[in-house]
């Protein structure tokens, strides 16, 4: 079926890990379908972060998030205009300095700040912190609007958006099948698990903050992502559960100490949201690419999907275009 004009390919889901693919493969030709269910809501990329950093998730994951994602900032940056290379800021209360020691030994790409380096980046924490980890070559972005921003991309370059069911589609019309339905192809997948994250949405206009804060804690480290306008984005719990239901109040609760923590102020804050998501996860908390007949999977992006996807859907680009690249591929 391929022609000239280039393979016709369905990708299906429109969460970061479909978006981004569909992106790549456009750009090298593709005609691409991209198909969502219609509530943004049921995608856990509607609840993330938006944090792209590398180092410091290598704190807590294996070093090779930090590898695989080391060039998602500058994807980013060329992607959505409205990404901010501002770095991440690692704080912790005094009477659990030794996790700020803890994470420090495990990260890489960051600097040492006192209590006046951190008020020379944060103003409004001036007092608050004595030391701090400064990791200056990260950044962060809404998320949201940065789906909006790749799905609006595709359509200007001439992509079809179908919003419905994609069992609807006959897969015989298409060269390919990118599946990027993160938990919603655990049936398809069966060793995929589900880690559910809560967040709430913060406004603040008290405070001011410029890129995201990473508060650590014995059990739970948090953060806390300004979204601008005195917005702010708190999360997020990972918890072994494929429960979507609403979030719970003990979650609402670490959550909202954790912003106290970092300042009182957010103590009069009004809370605009709440949510709740699965992320996809395989047993060794890494993604991986799986191609079987024309379909190709995406999946397991765990806690890092707009971090890793740039680096995996250049490989499906790669693969499906024979530019070949194994590390990821299992093929049976």
């Amino acid at each position: 079926m391929t022609t000239s004009a280039g393979p016709r390919i369905l990708v299906i889901g429109a969460g970061v890990s479909g978006l981004v693919t569909a992106t790549a493969l456009a750009a090298r030709g593709a005609r691409i379908v991209l198909a969502e269910r219609p509530e943004a809501s049921t995608r856990a990329s509607h609840f993330a972060g938006g944090m792209l950093a590398p180092w410091c998730e290598a704190a807590t994951a294996s070093p090779d998030i930090a590898t695989m994602g080391a060039a998602a900032p500058s994807w980013w940056l060329q992607h959505f205009k409205g990404t901010r290379q501002a770095g991440s800021l690692v704080l912790a209360p005094r009477r659990d300095s030794a996790e700020l020691q803890t994470f420090a030994r495990r990260a890489s790409h960051f600097r040492t700040l006192d209590a006046e380096g951190i008020a020379a980046l944060e103003k409004d924490l001036a007092g608050r912190f004595s030391r701090a980890l400064f990791f200056p070559d990260e950044a962060h972005l809404d998320p949201r609007a940065a789906l909006a921003s790749l799905t609006a991309g595709l359509v200007a370059g001439g992509a079809d958006h179908y919003r419905g069911n994609a069992e609807e589609l006959d897969r015989q019309d298409f060269d390919h099948v990118v599946d990027c339905r993160g938990f919603g192809a655990a049936a398809a997948l069966p060793e995929l698990r589900g880690v559910r994250g809560e967040m709430l949405v913060l406004r603040c206009p008290d405070i001011a903050l410029s890129r995201p804060v990473r508060l650590l804690h014995p059990r739970i480290p948090l953060y806390i992502v300004p979204r601008g306008d005195g917005v702010f984005m708190i999360g997020a719990t990972m918890i072994e559960s494929a429960n979507r239901g609403a979030i719970t109040a003990r979650s609402t609760m670490e959550l909202l100490n954790a912003a106290y923590t970092l300042h009182p102020a957010f103590g009069e804050a009004e809370i605009l949201e709440t949510g709740a998501n699965i992320r996809p996860a395989f047993p060794d908390n890494m993604p991986r690419i799986s191609w079987e007949g024309r379909t190709i999977h995406v999946n397991g992006m765990h806690r890092h999907g707009f971090l890793l996807s740039p680096l995996l859907a250049e490989r499906v680009a790669g693969m499906i275009f024979g530019e070949k690249d194994n590390l990821l591929e299992s093929q049976p």
